[in-house]
Parts: C-alpha cells; sequence; structure tokens
C-alpha cells in the first residue's frame, strides 16, 4: 500500500518555503499552503485573534503533512487504500495543485462517475487497470489540464514550465 511520507517529501521539495506572488492565482502560499486553505483547516498560530500571513509563514513541515496533506488530500484520495505508490503520488499531488480536477478527470479514464468523490467503484476500477498504463495516462491529461489553464488565462504561462517539470518528476515505479 502507498506511504505518504513518500510523497510528502516529493511535494515539499517541489513546494519550497513562502511565497506571495501577485500572478498566483492562490495567493500567498508556505510550503504548498495557500492562505485559504491554511483558514479551513488551521489555527492562529500567532495567538493575535485572526488567521493571516503572519501564521501562515511559520507553518512547519509536520503541520504540513499531518494538518493539511493527510486529512485533506491523502484521505480524499483514500491514498492508503491505493496499492502502487506511483499512482496514489501522481493522484494525491493533482488533487494537491488543482482541487476536485485531480479527482474527477482521473475518474473519467477510470470510467466511472466524474462526481469528485472517491468510492468503491473508483478505487475497484483503479486497482482493476494495469498500473503503468493508468499512470501514463494520468500523467498526460494533467499536462494537458496545465495547458488548458493557460490557453483560459495566458497570464499563468509563467507557471507552465514549473508545472510541467513537477509532473514530469513523477516516475512510475512497480
Amino acid at each position: 500500500m502507498a506511504d505518504i511520507h513518500k510523497l510528502a517529501s516529493f511535494i515539499l521539495n517541489w513546494e519550497g518555503g513562502f511565497v506571495d506572488d501577485p500572478l498566483d492565482r492562490g495567493g500567498a502560499t508556505n510550503l504548498g499552503v495557500t492562505l485559504s486553505t491554511w483558514r479551513q483547516v488551521g489555527y492562529d498560530k500567532t495567538g493575535d485573534g485572526i488567521i493571516d500571513i503572519d501564521d501562515l509563514r511559520l507553518l512547519t513541515p509536520e503541520e504540513v503533512i499531518f494538518q493539511v496533506l493527510k486529512p485533506h488530500y491523502w484521505d480524499r484520495w483514500r491514498a492508503d487504500e491505493i496499492k502502487n505508490q506511483s499512482l496514489a503520488n501522481i493522484l494525491v499531488d493533482w488533487v494537491w495543485a488543482s482541487g476536485v480536477h485531480g479527482i474527477k478527470i482521473p475518474q473519467r479514464i477510470l470510467g466511472v462517475a466524474a462526481d469528485g468523490v472517491v468510492g468503491k467503484q473508483t478505487l475497484q476500477a483503479l486497482h482493476n487497470r494495469p498500473a503503468q498504463t493508468l499512470f501514463n495516462q494520468i500523467q498526460e491529461a494533467r499536462l494537458q489540464f496545465v495547458d488548458q489553464i493557460v490557453r483560459n488565462d495566458p497570464r499563468q504561462k509563467r507557471f507552465l514550465n514549473g508545472w510541467k517539470n513537477r509532473i514530469n518528476a513523477l516516475h512510475f515505479e512497480a
């Protein structure tokens, strides 16, 4: 079964530290966690009564993994039940980077209802497909997805190479 720690090191390596790029539609982020996400799942780290950028700046890798990644992304994909680590990595990383699209598009590839909820049918379809073939299909769909983001909003082009490098850094291992 898949192991969250293997994906967590990948995500933390790619996300880096605090960034507040005005062209990033996600806004301020630290270790890949947006302020909006931290407001939903986090707490007031500074004790000043509000959850703001100051709190976001104080995130630790452990908080990112156990308060954000595990309960809101890994568990959303039921990744503890995914037999192949590479599939778990590419699927959870997609929902981490792109929200519900990282579930619905793979569900379409799997031929199940694209409802954005990973249930028994989604997992069964996932396990019934050859893992490497499915991994390659998901990776290609992710690359097409980020290309579409840029077609829809050309201002996002500055991020495209980084997105593609990240997606291509995910490799299949049996």
